[in-house]
């Protein structure tokens, strides 16, 4: 059989590129190597309870009406209502290194306020650094030039401290290279966390993933789960044909792979590209899960989001063990506006970690390691936070090495390459690249990719096309 469009990966880009194809009455497919949707964004269930994998909170939040921003345009493109996502604000995220703290809202003046507070001599260079990224045009596909955000950073403000505060947010919610960060992915971030916001689905990634996936089957488009690529067929440089691991081959006249850029090459039986070992990437985590027997809050933990380092100074790098402890994320999913409190208080903290270590346990080692470095991630953190341990009622937690098993992204690389195909094209002419490795960042950044990467190389090059299934 023949599809206009064939899709490898059911995660947020990948349904979201079938959404916006299935509209225009295309023919598509999109195949999935598990039997779970989602992606760097799945779920999964233990003890009769339902885990989110990658969602602290959806980033890029903007209150109905708001058309020009990136959450008004996905609602657009792929015709959801604002209030079909039943997105419930944050209560108040936050900034804690040693010496200060910065507080952020869904109301950026509230961070301005902050800063202005808080590091005086850097108020009027803080706000020049945010004329210049109101002014940048981060989603120009186009645009490929490299800038470091960190020459940028430092041309504004002088304060080593502001910048690394600044940093340790947009770095965990996106960055792929150690370090530093490329401006347009740091734009990105910052208008996403700070100048829009946080918020989170009622029910969570399950509740989004399965509205976008039954828009997509209501529209036409076909899905094949616990079904992954095996390799695809190229000849002269041209896409022929998609190789299952079923034994089935697939005939498309389009391939968008949401798979990685290293990845989808590595399918291809003769794309004639040379790997590069900088574009693999590297960054991943382990996120320990704790759930309570009473509300967050109750125990002094008043937040939605924590975004710290234990040290005055920031690092951003793969540890050489097995965790950095150093430094993390703390979310608290309870403190939400939610219109009813969740059934359970929980607490996740999330530490960088090094898929090489994790990867090197054998199965009895590997079980042990992450009980015990995740009793170091919780001992750290008590120099900044009240001791919580008594109240847990259930824990879980996952390493790189869940994070390789469950998407393929090699080594548990949740950002993918550091190096971004923007365009989204690959040496393999009809054969592109959406999701992170394409380089639009977050939950909502991840489904613009898909909207983005269809609209391009398959709608655009059909203008009668414009108004799509009414």
């Amino acid at each position: 059989m023949r599809y206009d469009a064939l899709i490898i990966g059911a995660g947020l880009s990948g349904l979201a590129a079938g959404i916006r194809l299935a509209m225009f009455d295309k023919k598509v497919l999109i195949v999935e190597k598990h039997v779970e949707i989602g992606g760097l964004n799945s779920f999964y269930t233990r003890k009769h309870r339902t885990f989110d994998v990658g969602l602290h909170a959806m980033t890029n939040y903007t209150p109905k009406g708001t058309r020009s921003s990136p959450l008004g345009k996905l609602l657009k493109q792929l015709r959801f209502r604002h209030e079909e996502f039943r997105l419930c604000q944050q209560v108040m995220s936050e900034i804690r290194f040693p010496e200060k703290a910065l507080r952020f809202t869904n109301d950026f003046g509230f961070l301005e306020q902050e800063v202005a507070e808080q590091f005086p001599r850097e108020a009027d260079g803080f706000q020049k650094l945010v004329a210049h990224i109101r002014a940048f045009d981060e989603l120009n596909l186009d645009d490929t030039e490299k800038i470091s955000s960190r020459k940028i950073l430092e041309h504004y403000l002088s304060d080593p401290l502001l910048i690394d505060m600044l940093y340790c947010p947009t770095m965990y919610y996106g960055n792929a290279r150690e370090g530093d960060m490329d401006f347009y992915q740091f734009v990105i971030m910052f208008k996403s966390i700070f100048m829009e916001g946080f918020a989170k689905p009622v029910g969570g990634m399950p509740y989004i993933l399965n509205l976008m996936l039954d828009k997509y089957q209501t529209l036409g488009g076909e899905i094949r789960m616990g079904c992954g690529v095996q390799s695809i067929a190229s000849k002269d440089g041209e896409l022929q044909a998609v190789h299952l691991a079923d034994g089935a081959t697939v005939q498309a006249d389009k391939v968008i792979s949401s798979a990685g850029y290293v990845e989808t090459m590595r399918l291809c039986d003769s794309c004639g590209e040379d790997e590069k070992p900088d574009r693999v990437g590297q960054i991943s985590f382990m996120e320990s899960l704790f759930v309570l027997d009473r509300e967050p809050k109750e125990l002094g933990f008043d937040k939605s989001i924590i975004f710290f380092s234990t040290r005055p100074q920031f690092h951003y790098r793969v540890p050489d063990t097995l965790i950095d402890v150093t430094s993390g994320v703390f979310c608290c999913p309870n403190n939400f506006e939610y219109p009813e409190p969740l059934a359970e208080g929980m607490l996740r903290l999330t530490n960088m970690a090094s898929f090489k270590m994790w990867d090197g346990l054998v199965r009895k080692d590997y079980r042990a390691a992450k009980k015990e470095q995740g009793r170091r991630a919780v001992e750290a953190l008590l120099a900044f936070f009240p001791d919580f341990r008594d109240h847990v009622i259930y824990e879980d937690a996952f390493t790189p090495k869940t994070i390789h098993k469950y998407t393929g992204h090699l080594n548990g690389a949740v950002y993918g390459s550091p190096e971004k195909a923007k365009d989204g094209l690959t040496p393999v002419k009809n054969l592109f690249i959406c999701g992170t490795d394409q380089g639009f960042l977050g939950i909502i950044g991840a489904t613009l990719s898909g909207i983005s990467m269809a609209n391009r190389h398959v709608l655009q090059a059909e203008p009668n096309l414009e108004n799509g299934r009414s």
